[in-house]
This record gives C-alpha cells, structure tokens and sequence, in this order.
C-alpha cells in the first residue's frame, strides 16, 4: 500500500510539473485596444515671457492606453517643430497619465522653432510647436499607442512688455442695470475672456432690474456696441443699427455668458446667497510694489460687494495673486496671464510689466488685467 501511495505522489508530481512547464510557455500578445487621446484642454496661444519661465506652461493629460494585458504602461510625450514628427524628440517619459512643462521648457522649444522676441531680427515671434503622446506596454516598443498630435500656438513677448505685446477685445457693461449706467466712460465693469476661447465671455454679478437693461462696449466709444435678445446676440460695429439690451427684470445677481462666434448667449439668474463677503482684497506677489510681503489693496465695488477693482497699477515681470483680509487663508490663483478663473490655493498668475486696470470677481475667481496705454 505504501509503495501504490509514493507512485501515485509521483505521478500528480509529474503532472503538477508539465503543466506548469506548459503555463510557462504560454504567449501572451499585446493588443491595442480603443482611444487613446489628450484630456486636457489647451489654450489658443501660450504667451511666454523669461520672467515666468518657472510657472506651469501646460499640463499635459490623457486617458489610459488599453493594450488588452495586464501590463504596465510607459509614455513617451514627443514633440516635433517640422509638425509630421520626422523631427520627433521625447521630452519625458512617465507610467502616469500626465506630465507638467514649464514655461521655460515652452520657451525653449519656441526658440528651437526659430521664434524670438527681437525687433531687429525677421524671425517671428509667434509660431507652432507639435505635441503627441506614444504609449507602449512595459519596455516592448515594437507595439505602440499614439494619441492625435496637439499644435500649440507659441508667443515670445517682448520683455517689459514691448512693440508685440499682445492685444485683446475687452467689453465693458453699459447701461441703467449697472453700475456705470449709460455712461461708456465711468469706471465700466469689464466682462471676462476665456482664455482658452478669445471668444467667449462670461460675468456673474448683481443687475438692477425694471429698467432698460445693460449692454457691452468695446471700449469707450459706442460702437463697437453688443446687445440681443432671446438668445441672439448683435451688434453695431458702426454700420448698422443699435442692438436691443439685454433686458433685467428683477435686481439680482445673475450669470451671463457670450460666444461671438455664433453669436449667441444666455442670461439666467444666480444664487449669491451663501457667497462670503470680505472686507479687503488685495493682489500681492513679486510682481507687485509690496512684493510677496505686502497687499496692494484693491477698491470693492459700492454696487456689488464681490467685485474689486484697481486701476493704474504698474506692474512688473513676475506673479501676483489674489488674498482676502490680508492673510493667506482666501487667496485666489491662476495660470494664465491677463484673464482668467483663479481657484482657492491656485498657481500664481504671470505677469508682464506695464500698467494695468484690474478686476477680480470673489464669486467665480474670474479676474482680467486690462493693459494701459
């Protein structure tokens, strides 16, 4: 019996052994499977200054490359200054599903591509740098992943702010449901730029309702003049009739948002009711006459609480940021340079020198720096 026992142990032995020879030899091939593409959202121009070279040019993002294993994943972001990638270089290689560059890095990817910030020279100063992300599984690189490529729209300024510096369409709030009232040169209330989408705008603040109602200006002039009516937007640029205001029923805050290009908006109303209400705000930062350690107190609107402003302020190459009551327990930052949504905590936002009128809205953290001539 002793003897049956031992050959039976040798035989599951045996058997226990070719299968697991037979598990060994098993191949397992990768297979791409599905979309692989950026998740993040690029702006329309990347405006680059050597005074924020160490600020976050862009954050690269992008969804899980699915090669059908369980495997890990490397990815290789690449970039390419001829756009077809016959010049492609990895610039970082990561298992994550994202990678940060600097302005700095921008900077120097603009230079490669022949831009430059000097008037005597006949390189541009604005041009076009090419971003993809391969994906591959564990170190086999015969079997890959590529997201679409991603152009990016490079702008060298010109240091303090010289003969390139750029320039937007700014529209300012005219008419009895503001607090400028009719007058086109009163202090008027700019309106937001989106600065992924030069032409889309938006503004959350408090209207006086039962009058005529409120429309934009592009300056202080009345044409360029905006207004519409039932989710149409027009416009007098001179050489048609005025436009309807946007019409205000009732005093209160509301939320507005236009897109000139298909010339649409939408107008609803806005719960402020649980916002907080500061008694200082203030801009601090390097590129601020107090610097990081001191406040440059901007002016709270008498109109409406959430909104401050200051105008004429010289500013210097560097970041500043937005705090409440002088102390870092409110502060407000953005990534982006003369408009934009800053967030509690947020990155600092990058200056260039010139002279500025400046607004910032408590309620959604939109700010707008308005340069002077």
């Amino acid at each position: 019996m002793k003897n049956i026992k031992l050959l039976a142990l040798f035989v599951i032995s045996a058997l226990t052994l070719n299968s697991c020879i037979d598990d060994d030899s098993l191949t397992y091939i990768a297979t791409p499977q599905g979309d692989f593409e950026f998740t993040n959202a690029f702006l329309s121009e990347y405006l680059l200054s050597s005074a924020t070279s160490s600020n976050l040019g862009e954050r690269f993002t992008w969804s899980d490359a699915d090669f059908d294993l369980q495997t890990n994943v490397s990815y290789d972001l690449e970039r390419s200054i001829i756009g077809d990638f016959s010049d492609g270089v990895v610039i970082s290689t990561t298992s994550d599903n994202e990678t940060a560059v600097t302005i700095g890095d921008l900077l120097s990817l603009a230079e490669e591509a022949g831009l430059d910030n000097d008037p005597e020279t006949e390189n541009p100063s604005t041009g076009n740098v090419s971003f993809r992300v391969r994906a591959y599984p564990g170190t086999e690189t015969d079997i890959e992943m590529y997201t679409a490529v991603q152009t990016l729209t490079l702008t060298i300024l010109e240091e303090g702010g010289g003969d390139n510096f750029p320039t937007f369409r700014n529209l300012f709030l005219v008419g009895d449901a503001t607090a400028a009232g009719w007058s086109p040169e009163n202090n008027n209330t700019p309106i937001v730029r989106n600065p992924e989408n030069e032409d889309v705008y938006s503004f959350i603040g408090y209207f006086e309702g039962g009058g005529e109602g409120f429309k934009l200006l592009e300056g202080m002039a009345w044409q360029p003049q905006w207004g519409g009516e039932n989710g149409i937007l027009a416009v007098n640029d001179g050489s048609t009739d005025d436009p309807k205001a946007f019409a205000i029923a009732a005093s209160g805050y509301y939320e507005f948002h236009m897109n000139i290009t298909d010339m649409t908006y939408t107008l609803d109303t806005y719960d402020a009711s649980a916002a907080a209400t500061y008694n200082t705000i203030g801009i601090i930062g390097d590129a601020t006459e107090g610097g990081w350690d001191a406040d440059t107190d901007m002016t709270q609107s008498e109109f409406d609480p959430h909104l401050w402003y200051i105008n004429n302020v010289s500013l210097g190459d560097g970041e500043l940021k937005f705090r409440a009551e002088d102390a870092w327990d409110n502060n407000w930052g953005g990534s982006t340079a003369f408009s934009g949504y800053a967030t509690q905590d947020g990155p600092n936002v990058p200056v260039t020198t010139r002279t500025y009128n400046i607004w910032f809205n408590d309620l959604d953290g939109s700010y707008i720096l308005i340069a002077q001539e």
